[in-house]
């Protein structure tokens, strides 16, 4: 633990190491600490972050602890929706290794899904009420997002354009399945560090402008790579030049053509949007709830420094 960091990458990882170091403490069962390898931690890094900005690094060691283990559950409930999402999505890889349905087949997939998810969930009880009905109403956003997603993409191989509506469905699914979990994240943090009242809203706030502008990043790459997600590009074509398209069905060759020639247009909408949800985050940073230290500082340095190591996977920043 690094009690005086000099920088936000300093505390970022050192913290990191705290977490792997509290997985390997908390979990016995091989294959689902084999699914937790590889993370980028940045939800229990959030949630370490609120903690610390609310002690004001000021707690002891056992209450460090305590809170390392609540990170647990936040990394058990996210490897959990991976796991079913690589299902769901039909993908075969996940952090350069095959994803595990196709180790384990998906019956042993599934159900170490809801393995994860459970131990996840005894953890946040043994935390407290208020931290278990956060773990609770966190994974119920989780689900409804992803059962946004599937009816929003199930199709039959082709893509049907709705009249209106297209864009606010993808954002209402990337609030739902991504930034519901940095928000709970960030809240989690500060109900371990005892805390609780306006400022539980001023971090949920928070780390959802942050959870938005990282899928959206978390898009962007994929599409600037040549990945065109149904659900990411149709909403996009829609909002910037919705007479380019017809209500009806379009084959994936059609939409590429027309993305091809919206390229630019939908990179800078990408951009923009990433930009208001980062000064919304570092404007959150600056509540007067949030009690003053080198901790609140690193709150607002950290959107951007989580988004734009993103975006260096294509030599961009922000």
């Amino acid at each position: 633990m690094t009690k005086n960091p000099n920088n936000l990458e300093e505390f970022f990882d050192s913290s990191y190491k705290d977490v792997e170091r509290k997985i390997v403490e908390t979990i016995t069962d091989e294959k689902m600490k084999q699914i937790l390898q590889g993370g980028k931690r940045l939800r229990s890094l959030l949630g370490q972050l609120s903690f610390k900005a609310c002690t004001q690094g000021k707690e002891n060691i056992k209450h460090y602890n305590k809170m390392l283990e609540g990170t647990v559950s936040i990394e058990l409930a996210h490897g959990a929706s991976l796991v079913h999402d690589d299902i769901i999505d039909k993908d075969c890889e996940r952090r350069g290794k095959p994803a595990f349905h196709i180790k384990e087949g998906i019956s042993n997939a599934i159900l170490m899904g809801h393995k994860m998810l459970t131990k996840g969930f005894e953890i946040a009880l043994s935390h407290g009420k208020e931290v278990a009905e956060l773990y609770v109403d966190s994974w119920q956003e989780v689900v409804t997002g992803e059962i946004d997603e599937v009816k929003f993409n199930d199709k039959d191989g082709k893509v049907k354009l709705s009249k209106k509506d297209l864009f606010n469905s993808y954002y209402k699914i990337i609030d739902l399945k991504t930034a519901a979990l940095f928000a709970s994240a960030c809240k989690a943090g500060v109900l371990e560090a005892n805390m609780s009242g306006d400022i539980l809203k001023v971090f949920g706030n928070y780390g959802r402008e942050i959870g938005l502008a990282y899928q959206l990043a978390d898009d962007l790459v994929d599409l600037v790579k040549g990945e065109l997600l149904d659900s990411v590009i149709l909403p996009l074509l829609n909002q910037i030049d919705s007479k380019k398209l017809k209500i009806g069905f379009l084959k994936k060759r059609e939409l590429r053509k027309i993305f091809e020639k919206n390229k630019d247009e939908i990179e800078q909408f990408y951009i923009e949007q990433i930009k208001k949800h980062l000064e919304n985050a570092e404007k959150i940073s600056n509540s007067q709830e949030i009690p003053d230290s080198k901790y609140k500082k690193l709150l607002g340095e950290a959107p951007s420094y989580i988004i734009n190591r993103m975006l260096s996977e294509i030599d961009m920043s922000i």
